[in-house]
C-alpha cells in the first residue's frame, strides 16, 4: 500500500533570524544527510501565510514503513530539529483512497 505522511511544521524564531542564504545552505545539507533512500519521496510546502498554527508541511510517500522511519530518524537527527530551527507539531499517516483498498480486499474474501 501506498503511504503518504503529514508533517507539520513550524518554523522557531531561531530559524526565521537566519539570512536566506543561510537558511538554503542549512536545508539543502540537513535534507541531503535524511532524504538518502530513494523509496521515500519527500516534498516540502509553505503553510505560514495560511495557518496560524504550522508554517510548513512536508510530505513523505512511501509504499515502505520501515524506509519511512529511517528518513524521520536521519531527519531528527539533523539541525532542522535539534537545533531547533523546526518542531514537529503532528504526523498524520494517510492511505490514499483506502477505503477502496478495503472494499477490493473483502469483495475477494467473499467470493
Amino acid at each position: 500500500m501506498n503511504w503518504t505522511i503529514f508533517v507539520s511544521l513550524r518554523a522557531t524564531p531561531k530559524w526565521l533570524s537566519l539570512s536566506l542564504k543561510e537558511r538554503d545552505q542549512i536545508a539543502s545539507s540537513c535534507l541531503g544527510q535524511a532524504a538518502t533512500d530513494e523509496r521515500v519521496k519527500m516534498r516540502f510546502y509553505d503553510a505560514e501565510a495560511f495557518s496560524g498554527v504550522c508554517s510548513d508541511l512536508a510530505v513523505f510517500e512511501t509504499d515502505d514503513m520501515g524506509s519511512y522511519y529511517f528518513v524521520m530518524e536521519r531527519f531528527r537527527n539533523t539541525a532542522l530539529l535539534s537545533e531547533p530551527y523546526f518542531e514537529i507539531l503532528d504526523i498524520i499517516p494517510a492511505l490514499e483512497n483506502g477505503f477502496q483498498a478495503f472494499q477490493e480486499s473483502e469483495l475477494a474474501r467473499s467470493t
